[in-house]
């Protein structure tokens, strides 16, 4: 899978604070630890206006957890992963204020802030999760796991978090194939000069009975002046008479097109801000009926497994 350039950007902003990093030696994935420096004046600070806060405070033993500010946090779910219910559950709001204040000054702005069953909060700053204790002082990086059944966590929290409306993603901005009678539908978020999409469309060309929507998300590089860069590659695609053979030409074949006329309209930047609000920050990534997101180049078996799964009465599908 092909990323974006905001790993670097938060690998340079850890860098640059100086976040000390503690590796986690094991068989399951290393966690960072990054203390947050220099914040002790900063809970004390005040402020004032719009954005005034009640005092931070750590919540008192017993204490009922409320949700706060309706409609700026994502509400925290009831459970995680395959845990039992109630083991998330919103935070009080001097906790909030707490975390949010500390967290936007070095990581970002918290769209969500939980509490998690194993004592840390979970915070997610612009698609990425991180943990923190309940004064914000350190912070983990990485994921989590329940060593019980080996279960990812932090996965299953990403999948739940991120579920995608499909019946609200504008298809009339992608690339369509239909394959077969079409009854099984799939959207994924593609760039021309990825290599982990053409190794995936490749994987993908015996998918049948299929409708395939690809949006054309040029993130690797945007120089509209090199006919093989991403972006005038993806504008080519779709300015091409038969866009869903121009799209296997350059995926499948590597043939290269001709560069589309200057007046030819196109949804390029529509279509990279639908990508960035649905935090897609790389590709290929996979997008089923039922609000499910695979990113990277998974195997076929998988795509027809989670098809077959998006497509049950239970789920919610097109």
């Amino acid at each position: 899978m092909v990323n974006s350039s905001w790993k670097p950007a938060l690998r340079a902003r850890a860098a640059r604070r100086r976040l000390g990093m503690l590796a986690l030696i094991g068989a399951l994935q290393a966690v960072t630890l990054l203390p947050v420096q220099g914040l002790a004046q900063e809970a004390a600070a005040t402020t004032s206006g719009a954005d005034a806060v009640a005092a931070p405070s750590a919540p008192a033993p017993g204490e009922v957890p409320t949700q706060v500010e309706p409609g700026r946090l994502m509400p925290c779910p009831t459970s995680m992963g395959s845990l039992s219910s109630s083991t998330l559950a919103p935070v009080s709001p001097g906790t909030v204020a707490l975390i949010r204040d500390r967290l936007k000054k070095k990581v970002g702005a918290p769209t969500s802030i939980c509490r998690t069953p194993f004592g840390l909060y979970e915070v997610i700053v612009d698609g990425d999760f991180f943990y923190v204790d309940e004064r914000a002082n350190f912070l983990l990086s990485g994921n989590v796991f329940d060593l019980r059944n080996s279960e990812n966590l932090t996965e299953a929290r990403k999948e739940d978090a991120f579920r995608v409306d499909f019946k609200s993603l504008p298809l009339q901005l992608a690339v369509k194939t239909v394959r077969g009678d079409g009854t099984r539908v799939l959207a994924i978020f593609e760039d021309p000069n990825c290599p982990y999409c053409k190794r995936f469309e490749k994987e993908i060309a015996t998918l049948s009975n299929a409708t395939i929507y690809t949006f054309l998300y040029p993130i690797l590089s945007r120089d509209v002046k090199a006919p093989d860069d991403s972006y005038p590659k993806s504008k080519a695609i779709w300015c091409a008479p038969d866009r869903g053979a121009a799209w296997a030409q350059v995926m499948l074949a590597g043939k290269h097109l001709e560069a589309a006329p200057d007046t030819c309209k196109h949804p390029l930047e529509e279509i990279l801000a639908l990508g960035q609000k649905l935090h897609i920050s790389g590709t290929p990534t996979l997008l089923f009926t039922d609000g499910r997101r695979a990113p990277g180049a998974i195997p076929l078996e998988r795509v027809e497994k989670m098809m077959a799964e998006a497509s049950r009465p239970a789920k919610t599908a097109q």
